[in-house]
């Protein structure tokens, strides 16, 4: 049976219980980190006032603690929420899109953000635009071109570049 977008089966593939749990473990990690580099940097109270992380630590530390109460809520609730979070279709949509974008990220330290934005931008036309090369190499050419422009000549701020832009001088 197909999913009502038309891409694929309505199987779930992960409970919204699921997601819960992943989440909040997630968020939990991520506030008990921002307390510990919080420590580092100070999060006491000086005689001038308070220390650089005194305010992010407390913020961690509310987030930690939020984050545990949906964990062990989660855990332990017995009328939890078990209902599908993402169909097989849906994650392969979202997947199309996630994977490319990472792989751009990925990409920008060693081709820059110029080069990277007209490889995804051409990718994406061509792949799921079904666009021909007529139509993708302007666009993939003229978009980051008018944004080097405007960001590197106009407005001088400098963004991540790569061989290309080095070959060039800037």
């Amino acid at each position: 049976m197909a999913s009502e977008t038309g891409h694929g089966s309505t199987e779930p593939v992960v409970s919204s219980r699921t997601m819960d749990m992943v989440v909040a473990g997630v968020l939990a990690a991520l506030g008990a980190l921002v307390m510990y580099e919080s420590v580092e940097l100070g999060a006491g109270w000086a005689p001038d006032g308070p220390e650089s992380g005194y305010f992010p630590f407390y913020i961690g530390l509310l987030m930690t603690l939020a984050s545990l109460i949906t964990l062990v809520t989660s855990l332990i609730g017995k009328a939890g929420n078990n209902d599908g979070f993402v169909e097989r279709g849906q994650l392969r949509l979202v997947l199309q899109v996630l994977i490319p974008a990472a792989i751009f990220v990925a990409a920008i330290p060693w081709i820059g953000i110029y080069v990277a934005g007209g490889l995804f931008i051409a990718f994406f036309m061509g792949w799921l635009g079904r666009y021909r090369w007529p139509r993708i190499l302007p666009v993939a050419v003229l978009v980051p071109l008018v944004l080097f422009v405007t960001f590197e000549i106009w407005f001088l701020i400098s963004l991540p570049k790569g061989p290309l832009e080095a070959a060039l001088g800037y």
